[in-house]
């Protein structure tokens, strides 16, 4: 039986105060012993901020880390790092990064590599965009990107990673895809994986991504394929990143 998983990306937003806000809106609001995994991505100055904050049961991540596990290479974070600041996952492949850094799927194979070598359990980003969906590519552009991840990554390592549905047309758009379009997909990847992984991808978990609200979570989450989503602008406010995690109990 596969545990949902909620985590929310809050990106390039946040501060000390409204950190300690929000985590402390959280304390009040999500269940002391939830059924559900929980855990937020803030950035990386206020990881450790973060993690003094932290309600019972919510664990830490990072947004992204580096391809080198140290070195020359200002302005990185390595993996190691992330260890000592008490992080448990960590986010590649985000369509953002994908998009505005020019990450290539060689890269974020090499970034998932590194965070299992640490022990730290990968988000697995893929996704869509609006062009591929609409010319009916959806699924073959993420065989694509999980295709590279399958090459360069062991299958008992492989079988520890999350994968991360996020379709780019639906983060921070306001549009989501339809409960029946996220499963499409959620199926395909399980899929895909399970002709690499046999029924090792069974017990993997696939989030959801892109305008998770929480008059959608409970819908979305009640897919077979759906284990949980990764929140972004949600994640943010505190009754309804409460909500969307209520949704997945």
């Amino acid at each position: 039986m596969r545990r949902n998983l909620i985590v929310g990306n809050w990106k390039m937003h946040g501060s000390k105060a409204s950190i300690a806000e929000l985590l402390g809106g959280l304390k009040q609001r999500l269940p002391a012993s939830p059924r559900s995994e929980l855990a937020v991505c803030p950035p990386f100055p206020y990881l450790m901020w973060a993690q003094r904050h932290l309600p019972g049961g919510v664990q830490l991540g990072a947004q992204n880390v580096a391809v080198e596990p140290k070195g020359a290479f200002t302005g990185e974070v390595a993996a190691d790092m992330l260890v000592d600041c008490g992080c448990r996952f960590a986010i590649v492949g985000h369509s953002e990064r994908r998009q505005l850094f020019g990450e290539t799927d060689a890269q974020v194979a090499a970034k998932t590599q590194q965070l299992l070598t640490h022990r730290l359990t990968p988000i697995v980003c893929v996704g869509e965009s609006l062009s591929a969906r609409e010319a009916n590519q959806t699924l073959a552009v993420i065989g694509d990107q999980l295709d590279a991840l399958v090459a360069a990554i062991a299958p008992p390592d492989l079988a520890l990673c999350v994968i991360a549905y996020e379709p780019i047309w639906a983060i921070g758009t306001g549009r989501t895809a339809t409960p029946e379009q996220a499963q499409e997909v959620h199926a395909f990847i399980r899929s895909r994986l399970q002709s690499k992984l046999g029924a090792d991808a069974q017990s993997m978990r696939i989030l959801y991504g892109g305008s998770v609200k929480a008059d959608n979570a409970t819908t979305l989450f009640s897919q077979p394929d759906i284990d949980g989503g990764l929140i972004g602008g949600a994640s943010l406010h505190t009754e309804e990143f409460a909500a969307i995690c209520a949704a997945a109990e």
